[in-house]
């Protein structure tokens, strides 16, 4: 036996290793080609927010599942899809198992809708049908496989280019044999691809197995969840947990049913909303003001104002309000906490006439209800006014009120976080008010967010001589220079004033500072003055 016989026999390699040949310096390594992306044509949902989660609508001639518990939400967005194929002169089919016609013309018209020129089909029992106009069959009598047949020769007849199943549950129910189940919707799977129809599927989730099945069938999946509050009302969201093939914005989105529309709100990617500015400075008209805030307040930053309540939180928040209405720049209010006449009797009593600026238009005032408003709607309030508006300050009054929107206290500051850093990217300048626990002494916050702004600045209630006053300090500034000192501010009837150091006390913050100067005061109106 020759030699090298042994020496290849025991250097042999296993059959699934493959020797990679020397490439030479002169060989030309080339690049794998990348196919380019098939475009995708997509179907407008007739919900522009839900659209945008959807980059562009839902993907055309797919089947999409659309599924959540009864209550949700499902009928109506599957009615909203369809009115709008109608809008577009597209043929649409509505095929329901678990309502009759007449039930669904009543959800219609419940939102002020008509279903004129949509193709309704409905499988219910007799007994349910008061006019018989629709074909009406046994579901229960009836085996799937001549169910799934009934459909697909409606489809036939109808051709629709946009269809509505309601519910696959339904067609759970006719049959005990899972396999015959999934070789049924696999058929008629295949039957609505080969027609290019975009097919919306409904689920209410009361059987164990439909869920599960049609996920792996369905080209994407939507799902919807509703949550009751302690008090108020329920807080609706949706996700998308599945889309092949296409792009969209993964998350939870809050939406709300109003009685005209469906209204979604995507949740906020601060990373997609960046602007160029020049971070300059917005002053309050006080020269006093703006001397202890360094100047004023730098663009694109976040100011929270903390303190007690009743120490003059707001009304600094409606001096710098004013004063960008008055240079012509666009500003907003979001008061949680008084209605807008309160707030307008009091800016009247400050010298501010808030009211002249909602009316033209230049301040956006809104009254948001904790109990009512979903954190999704609010976020989605603000950026309407920033990027509808060209809002320049926003005022958030008080971040106490929206903390009760959220249960959960660590969803409020990423939620908090995100939308400070988009009003940032923007150029806004964001005013926080934070109303702290107590009066004079101890006083504390109920939660700490000083870390997300850029400027803080305290306010407190402090006795002399038998009276209380008022004193502010600039605690924290990122963006600039800022005074250190502490100073008595008034809110007289013909506005505001800040005074000079308070250079005669010590432990002012204490709110029971020791004094050693006079006793007189420090401020006076200028009415009395004048």
């Amino acid at each position: 036996m020759p030699r090298h016989a042994n020496f290849q026999g025991a250097h042999r390699l296993p059959r699934n290793i493959f020797l990679t040949p020397r490439l030479s310096t002169d060989t030309e390594v080339k690049e794998p080609l990348v196919p380019e992306p098939i475009p995708i044509e997509k179907v407008q949902t007739g919900i522009p927010e839900f659209d945008l989660i959807l980059r562009g609508g839902l993907p055309r001639g797919r089947i999409h599942l659309l599924e959540g518990a009864p209550g949700t939400g499902k009928t109506t967005i599957a009615l909203q899809l369809l009115i709008q194929a109608r809008a577009e002169g597209r043929r649409g089919l509505y095929i329901t198992l678990s309502e009759n016609a007449k039930e669904l013309e009543s959800t219609a018209a419940s939102h002020g809708w008509s279903l004129d020129g949509v193709a309704v089909f409905d499988i219910v029992p007799v007994e349910a049908q008061l006019d018989r106009q629709q074909s009406v069959l046994y579901p229960s009598e009836v085996e799937l496989g001549e169910t799934v047949r009934l459909i697909i020769d409606r489809i036939e007849e109808e051709n629709p280019e946009v269809l509505v199943i309601d519910t696959v549950s339904e067609l759970r129910l006719l049959t005990q044999d899972q396999l015959g189940y999934r070789r049924q919707i696999l058929a008629l799977k295949q039957f609505l691809q080969d027609r290019r129809c975009t097919t919306l599927i409904l689920d209410d989730l009361t059987h164990q197995y439909s869920s599960t099945e049609m996920h792996s069938l369905a080209h994407s999946v939507i799902v919807l969840e509703q949550s009751e509050r302690s008090y108020g009302a329920a807080r609706r969201r949706l996700r998308i947990a599945k889309m092949r093939g296409a792009d969209y914005q993964s998350g939870w989105h809050d939406f709300a049913i109003t009685r005209e529309n469906v209204l979604v709100f995507p949740s906020l990617i601060a990373e997609e909303h960046q602007s160029d500015f020049e971070p300059t400075l917005m002053e309050s008209g006080l020269p006093a003001l703006d001397e202890l805030m360094g100047g004023g307040l730098t663009q694109g930053t976040t100011t929270m104002l903390v303190g007690p309540s009743g120490v003059g939180k707001s009304s600094i928040a409606l001096q710098y309000v004013t004063a960008a209405v008055r240079r012509g720049d666009h500003a907003a209010y979001f008061s949680f906490d008084e209605n807008f006449k309160t707030l307008e009797l009091r800016s009247v009593a400050l010298g501010i006439d808030i009211a002249e600026s909602v009316r033209r238009n230049r301040l956006g005032w809104r009254r948001a209800n904790p109990s009512r408003l979903s954190p999704g709607q609010f976020v989605w309030q603000v950026r309407r006014e920033v990027e509808d508006h060209g809002a320049r300050i926003v005022v958030i009054d008080s971040l106490n009120s929206y903390l009760s929107t959220m249960p959960e206290e660590k969803a409020l500051v990423l939620q908090m976080h995100e939308l400070l850093t988009y009003l940032s990217n923007k150029g806004v300048v964001t005013i926080l008010i934070l109303a702290q626990q107590g009066i004079i002494g101890d006083v504390q916050n109920p939660v700490d967010l000083s870390f997300m702004s850029d400027t803080v600045v305290l306010l407190r209630f402090f006795e002399v001589e038998g009276e209380v006053r008022k004193a502010i300090s600039v605690v924290k500034k990122r963006t600039g220079v800022h005074e250190l000192s502490i100073r008595e501010f008034r809110l007289f009837p013909d506005g505001m004033q800040v005074g000079p150091q308070l250079m005669d006390f010590r432990g002012v913050l204490t709110g029971v500072p020791e004094y050693g100067g006079s006793a007189e005061p420090l401020l006076t109106s200028q009415a009395e003055t004048g």
